[in-house]
């Protein structure tokens, strides 16, 4: 079973309005034990609009201080974990890596929000070129990310890209990337890193985790066992959504182990305890 949720938001991201104790309610709710609380922290993010300026900058000291608290008052019903999701790019690195060591995370998602400084999210990324121009750009960015770039746990949502392509996964073909993904994977787990698995793909219209089942395969294949398990949940009925489905295909992808972090330290959970 999988008793952990290590990709969780509240409304100290911008894009949630959930407060802490109701996203701790519903991981209660759900028999979760274990989860991490990520909220977005993306530095120099374009933002399109004025009035979504600043909302993924994370106020870091008050987070911090909240968790503790919150870590305090549920310590008898779940153990909380204090973690955040940072946006990788290229001219930040410094900027991150003094971020990350400022402070005393358990643990460090970093993902890739942005290509060539636009958000996939957006129409206009997607704009006069080929869906697979615009895939290859994406996973060319990550390469650079993971060869140059090392102030992260674990790398999110590897294919995070084909949630808002034009057709979501309906074109993607892992044969079309598969060299540039055994780099990147091959330079994750040489430097001792890890990947997160992702359910949000199960509810938004990819019937499959973030990144899907060919690349977690490549993935043990080249011998990567660092394994985190996210829902990428905003609110809480989102909490482990789809883990009814992510268990069985862990264990088709030759995945016995789930990875959880404490100080930055990985702990193997096997999968069927």
């Amino acid at each position: 079973m999988l008793h952990s949720d290590f990709h969780m938001h509240s409304n100290f991201s911008g894009d949630s309005k959930a407060a802490l104790g109701h996203m701790v309610h519903g991981a209660v709710a759900r028999g979760l034990n274990t989860i991490c609380f990520t909220d977005h922290n993306d530095p120099s993010f374009p933002y399109p609009c004025e009035e979504e300026i600043g909302m993924f900058d994370l106020d870091t000291e008050r987070y911090m201080n909240s968790l503790i608290q919150t870590a305090d008052l549920y310590k008898d019903k779940i153990d909380i974990r204090r973690g955040v999701e940072i946006g990788i790019q290229k001219h930040i690195y410094q900027e991150l890596s003094e971020y990350i060591n400022k402070y005393a995370f358990d643990f460090v998602i970093g993902s890739s929000h942005l290509c060539q400084g636009m958000d996939p999210y957006y129409p206009q990324f997607w704009k006069d070129r080929s869906q697979k121009e615009c895939l290859q750009s994406y996973f060319e960015d990550i390469r650079t990310n993971v060869h140059n770039f090392t102030d992260y746990d674990v790398y999110g949502h590897l294919d995070y890209v084909v949630r808002y392509a034009p057709t979501q996964n309906k074109d993607f073909r892992f044969s079309d990337y598969s060299d540039i993904l055994e780099d990147i994977l091959k330079t994750i787990i040489e430097k001792g890193k890890g990947i997160e698995v992702n359910s949000a793909g199960f509810r938004q219209g990819l019937n499959a985790p973030n990144p899907c089942a060919d690349i977690l395969k490549l993935y043990r294949s080249l011998g990567g066992e660092i394994l985190t398990t996210g829902s990428d949940a905003h609110k809480p009925e989102d909490i482990a959504f789809g883990y009814d489905k992510l268990e069985p295909l862990l264990l088709s992808c030759g995945f016995k182990y789930y990875t959880i972090f404490k100080a930055r330290k990985p702990e193997f959970i096997p999968i069927n305890k």
